[in-house]
C-alpha cells in the first residue's frame, strides 16, 4: 500500500502564516480603499455644500436686490408724481391769479360807480327836498354832477365763455400702461445668461474665455470685470464683442477673482454677473532687457521703441528667456519706422550680443515686410507686411526628442519644435530642428531705423 503524503506541523503553520498576510493585506487594501472613499464623499459633501450655499446665498443677495430696487423705484415714481402734481397746481394757481385780477379791477370799478351813484341819489333827494330859495343851486348843482358821473356809460363785464373755466385733463390709459410696464418689469434667472468657460495662465497675465449658456439671450456687448483676491472693487478690464481677452499686468502667485455679464441687444442695462472664478498665474511677464542701447522701454518694460541712435546694438533681447513651448507670444505693432531689411520679430535660442539681426541661426523670425527666417535662411512662404496696428504670433510645440549620438550630431539635431507664426488672417507652420533640447526662449526684435514701437505679451 502506497504512503500517501501527509502535512507536517510545520508546513501547516506556514500556510496558515500566508493565509494570515494575505487575509492582513486584504484588509489593509480595503481599509486604504474606505479611506479614499470617505474623502471622495467628503470631498462630494463639501462640493454639495459649497453648491447649497451659493443657491441660498444667490437667493437672500436677489431678495434683497429686488426689494432695493422695487423700495427705489416707489421711491421714485412717487416723488415725480408729486412733484408733477406740485407743477400742475401752481400753474392752476396761476391761471386763477391771471383770470381773476382783471375781474377784481372791474369789480372795484363798478363799486366806485354804484358808490358814486348812491352819493348821485342822496344829493338828488335832497335837492328836491330843499326850500324854494336854495332849490335852484342845488338842482344845478345836482345836475353838473350828473353830467360828470356819465349816467349812460357803464363798464364792460366779460360773458362767462370770455373767462378762464379751469380743469384737468387726465389720461386714464397712464395706469393701465404704467401696470403693463411694471407686469413687464425685472426678471428672475436661475443662472446667468454667461459663465466664464476656461482661465489660462500666460507671462503676467490670465487669459479669460466665457461662453453663452442661454439660446435666448441675444449678445450686444460682453463685460469682464476682475479684481484683486483681498481688494473690494472690480476693475472693468475689456467691454466688446469677442469672448475672450488676455488680462495683463497682474502678479504672479496671486488670486484674481473674475467675472464676465453681457448686454442684450438693443437695451441698455447689464445681464446678471456670471459665477466668479478664481485664476492666477505663475509666470513671469514678458519683458524687454533694459539699459540696452538703441531701445527706449516703458515702466513695465512690456514696450520698446527704436530709438535714433545709429551706433547702438540693433538686436533688443528679452530679460530672460520666459517663452515656453505651449503658450502664444504676440507682437503688437503700436507705431512704424522706416522699413529695412533686416528689422525682425521672433525668437531665438542664444542672447547672442553684438548681432546685426534676429536671421540668425538658432532664431525664427519675420521681417518687417512679411518673409520668414528659420536659422538664417528664408522661407519660400511668405506673411503680410508688418504695419502699425499689425499682431504677430508664435506658437510652438515639442513634437520631437532624439538622443544625441555620433551619427546624427550633423544631421538633423536632437530637438523637433512645431512652430506656427501669424500675421493679419493667415499663417505659416514649419518643424524647426534644434541641436539640443530647449525648455524656454529668448524673444527679441531688431530695427535699423527709428520709429517702430512693440508691445510684447
Amino acid at each position: 500500500m502506497a504512503n500517501t503524503p501527509r502535512f507536517t506541523e510545520k508546513q501547516g503553520s506556514r500556510s496558515m502564516s500566508i493565509e494570515v498576510e494575505v487575509l492582513l493585506q486584504e484588509a489593509k487594501e480595503n481599509i486604504e480603499a474606505a479611506q479614499n472613499y470617505r474623502a471622495e464623499l467628503q470631498q462630494r459633501l463639501h462640493g454639495l455644500n459649497q453648491a447649497r450655499k451659493q443657491v441660498r446665498g444667490s437667493a437672500s443677495q436677489t431678495q434683497e436686490v429686488l426689494r432695493r430696487h422695487f423700495q427705489e423705484l416707489q421711491a421714485g415714481v412717487s416723488r415725480l408724481l408729486n412733484e408733477r402734481l406740485g407743477l400742475l397746481l401752481e400753474e392752476v394757481d396761476a391761471i386763477e391769479q391771471d383770470s381773476v385780477r382783471p375781474l377784481d379791477d372791474c369789480q372795484k370799478l363798478i363799486e366806485h360807480g354804484v358808490s358814486a351813484a348812491d352819493e348821485l341819489l342822496r344829493e338828488g333827494e335832497a335837492a328836491i327836498r330843499c326850500g324854494i330859495g336854495e332849490k335852484d343851486d342845488k338842482l344845478g348843482s345836482f345836475t353838473k354832477k350828473a353830467l360828470q358821473i356819465q349816467l349812460d356809460s357803464l363798464p364792460e363785464v366779460p360773458a362767462l365763455v370770455d373767462v378762464p373755466c379751469l380743469s384737468a385733463q387726465l389720461d386714464d390709459s397712464l395706469l393701465s400702461a404704467v401696470t403693463e410696464r411694471i407686469a413687464r418689469h425685472g426678471s428672475v434667472a436661475a443662472h446667468p445668461p454667461v459663465q466664464i468657460e476656461e482661465l489660462v495662465e500666460r507671462p503676467g497675465g490670465v487669459l479669460v474665455r466665457w461662453c453663452k449658456v442661454d439660446d435666448d439671450f441675444t449678445v450686444q456687448d460682453y463685460r469682464l470685470q476682475y479684481r484683486r483676491g483681498n481688494a473690494s472693487q472690480y476693475e472693468d478690464a475689456y467691454i466688446g464683442k469677442d469672448s475672450e481677452f488676455l488680462v495683463l499686468h497682474l502678479d504672479p502667485h496671486t488670486d484674481h477673482l473674475f467675472r464676465v455679464c453681457a448686454r442684450g441687444d438693443g437695451r441698455a442695462e447689464w445681464s446678471p454677473w456670471s459665477v466668479p472664478q478664481t485664476g492666477y498665474t505663475t509666470l513671469a511677464p514678458h519683458e524687454w532687457r533694459p539699459n540696452s542701447d538703441g531701445y527706449i522701454l516703458s515702466s513695465r518694460r512690456n514696450i520698446a521703441m527704436r530709438s535714433d541712435s545709429p551706433s547702438s546694438a540693433r538686436v533688443l533681447y528679452s530679460s530672460s528667456p520666459t517663452y515656453f513651448c505651449g503658450q502664444t507670444l504676440t507682437f503688437q505693432i503700436m507705431a512704424a519706422g522706416q522699413v529695412h531689411k533686416q528689422d525682425s520679430l521672433g525668437v531665438c535660442v542664444e542672447d547672442t550680443s553684438g548681432a546685426e539681426s534676429l536671421q540668425k541661426d538658432r532664431a525664427v523670425c519675420i521681417s518687417t515686410n512679411g518673409a520668414v527666417f528659420v536659422n538664417g535662411k528664408e522661407m519660400t512662404n511668405q506673411l503680410p507686411a508688418i504695419s502699425p496696428g499689425s499682431a504677430v504670433t508664435f506658437d510652438m510645440e515639442v513634437v520631437g526628442l532624439f538622443p544625441m549620438t555620433n551619427n546624427n550630431m550633423n544631421d538633423g539635431g536632437n530637438c523637433k519644435l512645431r512652430v506656427t507664426i501669424g500675421s493679419g488672417n493667415r499663417e505659416v507652420v514649419f518643424d524647426w530642428l534644434l541641436d539640443q533640447g530647449v525648455d524656454c526662449l529668448f524673444f527679441g526684435c531688431s530695427f535699423v531705423y527709428p520709429g517702430w514701437k512693440v508691445l510684447v505679451f
